[in-house]
């Protein structure tokens, strides 16, 4: 097993330190779906649901997120992100929302974090805005599907293949 980074030789966090790694474009794709009532899935579809657009507040609630990233999880370092995409997909035979979100950086670290942090948020959105007539919703399947850049490389997600 590797040496986790952000764990110093005292067993203390510690922020990375990237300041001599060279900049690299760098891309990562997360997604995750939201499992939900038919009758749930039908309202957002028809753009009926009483607080509105579920899908317009979702997507901007996770590009928000992606750029809020070092604000919410404690070691991530901000970064200058030059895209965010999120996409929300409704499927009707599953009854879901499946959200997929792309972050981009020309940078020294990776935006995994970012992409990850937009579809949680996006699912929460989803969920927050959905609970008064949904509190059977499911958020799932929330991972990592590829990322490219830096030293590690490219990764691709084996069962997104």
């Amino acid at each position: 097993m590797s040496e986790l980074s952000h764990i110093d030789s005292q067993g203390n966090a510690q922020m990375v330190d990237v300041g001599d790694k060279p900049s690299s474009q760098r891309i990562a794709i997360a997604r995750g779906q939201v499992k939900m009532a038919a009758d749930t899935l039908q309202l957002i579809a028809r753009g009926e649901h009483k607080k509105g657009d579920v899908l317009s507040v979702a997507r901007l609630a996770g590009i928000q997120a992606a750029k809020q990233c070092s604000q919410l999880i404690p070691l991530c370092h901000p970064l200058m992100l030059s895209s965010v995409d999120v996409d929300l997909q409704l499927d009707e035979q599953d009854s879901l929302v499946t959200i997929s979100a792309r972050c981009k950086v020309n940078g020294p670290t990776g935006v995994e974090m970012e992409a990850l942090t937009a579809v949680s948020v996006a699912a929460l959105t989803i969920y927050d805005m959905c609970k008064a007539v949904d509190k059977d919703m499911l958020i799932e399947g929330i991972c990592l599907v590829e990322k490219s850049g830096g030293r590690s490389g490219h990764y691709q997600r084996q069962d997104q293949a």
